[in-house]
């Protein structure tokens, strides 16, 4: 029996090899409007899709961050990536700080886009009912899209993501994910790590704010910093196309072409 592989697309032949994960909403299709755009030289991008989503969208599993890592490690393994970056977009960037925890050694950079901190996002009761009927309800959905956009985005965009993210997901396991990137809480294992670390968060999403990332992102990284994009909310792939990739890549490439000691493996 084959064993799962995660659903992917390579963009770009650099040598710097970077993982992108999307959120909740989106399967790697949340990566789309920025593809055109990218230095495909400097680096190669392998855009994802985790289990439940997009070409995973019948796999079967535990729909956790921890099982996303392991996924994710095995498709570096299985692409002979033994050190690339991670960018991941909301429950994304949990998954991707699931992975710097468990193989530090082999992550160059981190950039985490309104990500989902290592603690968990615990959700105000209201919240937690209205995130888990959003499940089965599109109109649900849509008042999340539009609360963590500053509530100024047009309807047929709302309507567009919302429509995106029905077609892309599969019921069951958009629930079960919920109950992973909010609930799982792993920020001991970061603690006081040195893989340098980026938060890109849009002004305009009052959950994943700039704020939030200060209390959080910069507490579990040494090197960890922050950079708050004005015309953006939660989705600022779709939103700040030019300034997140401005962001991202200046990022990533900081240390191109520069010497890498690579951080010391767990027990090592």
């Amino acid at each position: 029996m084959t064993a799962f592989i995660l659903p992917h697309q390579l963009v770009g032949d650099g040598p710097h090899k970077v993982i992108a994960v999307h959120g909740w909403f989106a399967d790697r299709s949340a990566y789309a409007p920025l593809l055109a755009d990218l230095d495909t030289g400097a680096f190669q991008y392998a855009l994802v899709d985790l289990r439940g989503y997009g070409e995973a969208k019948d796999a079967v599993g535990s729909y956790t961050t921890a099982e996303g890592a392991a996924d994710l490690i095995d498709l570096a393994d299985r692409l002979g990536w033994e050190r690339f970056s991670l960018v991941g977009h909301s429950m994304g960037g949990s998954v991707a700080q699931r992975v710097v925890a468990l193989t530090p050694h082999r992550v160059r950079r981190l950039v985490g886009i309104s990500p989902v901190p290592a603690s968990g996002l615990p959700l105000p009761p209201e919240q937690a009912e209205l995130f888990a009927s959003a499940a089965h309800r599109p109109e649900h959905r849509r008042v999340i899209i539009d609360m963590t956009t500053g509530g100024v985005r047009p309807g047929a965009w709302l309507d567009r993501m919302v429509a995106r993210s029905l077609a892309c997901s599969d019921t069951k396991a958009f629930r079960a994910w919920l109950d992973s990137w909010t609930g799982d809480d792993f920020h001991a294992r970061l603690a006081d790590c040195q893989v340098p670390a980026l938060a890109v968060t849009g002004a305009l999403d009052p959950a994943l704010s700039a704020g939030l990332m200060r209390q959080t992102w910069l507490a579990s990284f040494a090197r960890g910093e922050l950079v708050d994009l004005p015309g953006a909310g939660h989705y600022a792939m779709d939103e700040a196309p030019l300034d997140l990739i401005r962001a991202l890549e200046d990022f990533l490439r900081a240390d191109d072409g520069a010497a890498e000691t690579a951080p010391a493996a767990p027990g090592a």
